[in-house]
């Protein structure tokens, strides 16, 4: 849920703790409320909608803000701008944090549609024939929705991926693109954008839906003549079928996207290899799990990075995405000893910071629930809740079908063994029960394409 308060936040670029808690500070003193100020996890309540402040914080907020705390945490609907009104026209502290108030809300309100309107105009001009403009405005939403997919939840990006397909498409359909190498740059972003809105339906636990775009994506990859994308499509198959349990159909995929990626110098090889390991992991095949994570070793030595690399996001394999991988593998062969944990510990410490490139919610939780079925390998149960409290706490927005699934896999190994018996165990259990979000199926697909 997207409050008001969370709206207010992002347009001042507040959304990092540090960069909130210095202004509530400041707000906070000029109140006289000297060292008042929110925890990490509070602030991570209020901005996620969760929880509202009490006392003197709700004091500090309505102040700052200038709006009534039943105002801040309204739902603010996808795509629209609240315009609620404010408590009073003059706040002894709005010059701190409001200069321009619901003025600059409403010019930058009106100069995105002016911008979509000059983007349409722009797209329009090109009638005869597409053009490097058209290519272009295309082209750099790819790049914006390929960045945030694994920065933010699926609803704040949902409607912009199936316009941003749906405009390909017709561009595609519309026989006005003529030379080659345009049609073949615009069927690549018909595959990348096909890829995410695959991983999107997956997310959604909507297999179905998933595995056929990914059948347009691997249709687009093939006509823009790129091995990488073609590759990248067999891996996102072998992951719908990891996460619907289906671990022999996982590693037939992730097997045969490695045979694809064989000539190819970008991390893709890698993911595959990561991919074949894990599917192997969920069999007990303990020695092909082995040898894949050796092969991905030596490989990483002669990476070169290519176009899908660049493009980032999901279409590249950094280091600690390749750590959480085979640290996921040995926790699902029901290892635990220290050395394994020290390096789930690394993986969680490495997607810890956001401001690194490589920054996924979805693999730092993850990372975190690997942590925690580690631990319980090793009968360290206060560990393991400690590690995965985090995600437990994650708003629903944030809890996709991976997530879900690493969540049940803990709940699987806290009535297991020696610590079954345990009230923690029992109690993180009954927590667990509750956690998968209540997610409606058949999402409509505005474009498909065989």
């Amino acid at each position: 849920m997207v409050t008001f308060f969370r709206y207010w936040l992002d347009e001042r670029e507040l959304r990092d703790y540090e960069s909130f808690r210095a202004q509530f500070r400041e707000i906070a003193e000029g109140m006289g409320l000297r060292g008042l100020e929110p925890a990490k996890a509070t602030f991570h309540a209020w901005y996620y909608g969760k929880r509202r402040p009490q006392g003197d914080s709700r004091r500090v907020i309505v102040s700052w803000t200038n709006y009534s705390l039943e105002n801040l945490w309204t739902e603010v609907p996808p795509g629209s701008v609240p315009n609620f009104p404010c408590l009073s026209s003059a706040s002894p502290t709005a010059h701190h944090a409001d200069p321009i108030g619901m003025e600059m809300i409403d010019m930058k309100r009106t100069g995105a549609m002016a911008v979509q309107r000059a983007k349409e105009f722009l797209m329009g001009a090109d009638r005869d024939s597409v053009g490097e403009d058209t290519l272009g405005l295309l082209g750099d939403e790819v790049v914006r929705l390929v960045g945030a997919y694994p920065r933010q939840p699926l609803s704040d990006i949902w409607g912009d991926l199936l316009t941003a397909q749906d405009q390909i498409f017709r561009t595609l359909e519309g026989g006005r693109v003529r030379q080659p190498s345009r049609l073949r740059d615009l069927n690549y972003q018909a595959a990348v954008v096909s890829f995410l809105v695959a991983k999107g339906f997956n997310d959604l636990e909507d297999r179905a839906q998933a595995m056929t775009m990914t059948r347009v994506a691997a249709a687009c990859a093939r006509d823009a003549e790129h091995q990488g994308l073609m590759a990248l499509v067999e891996g996102l198959r072998s992951l719908i079928a990891y996460w619907a349990d289906k671990p022999t159909d996982a590693y037939h995929y992730a097997q045969r996207g490695v045979e694809m990626a064989a000539d190819l110098s970008g991390t893709v090889k890698l993911w595959l290899l990561g991919l074949k390991s894990r599917a192997a992991a969920v069999q007990g095949d303990e020695e092909t799990v082995r040898t894949a994570n050796r092969q991905a070793d030596a490989f990483r030595e002669s990476v070169v990075l290519d176009d899908l690399d660049r493009l980032g996001g999901l279409f590249t394999y950094s280091k600690p995405k390749q750590l959480y991988y085979t640290v996921e593998a040995e926790a699902l062969l029901g290892n635990g000893d220290p050395q394994i944990s020290s390096q789930a510990e690394e993986a969680v410490h490495a997607f810890s910071d956001p401001n690194t490139s490589f920054w996924a919610f979805g693999d730092l939780a993850g990372a975190q629930c690997n942590l925690a079925l580690i631990r319980l390998h090793d009968g360290h149960l206060e560990g393991a809740a400690e590690a995965i409290r985090p995600v437990l706490e994650l708003p629903v927005t944030h809890r996709n079908n991976g997530i879900v699934v690493s969540v049940q896999r803990v709940r699987h190994a806290l009535g297991s063994g020696p610590v079954r018996t345990a009230i923690q165990a029992r109690s993180l259990r009954e927590e667990i029960e509750i956690y998968p979000p209540q997610r409606s199926t058949g999402v409509p697909v505005i474009a498909l394409r065989e």
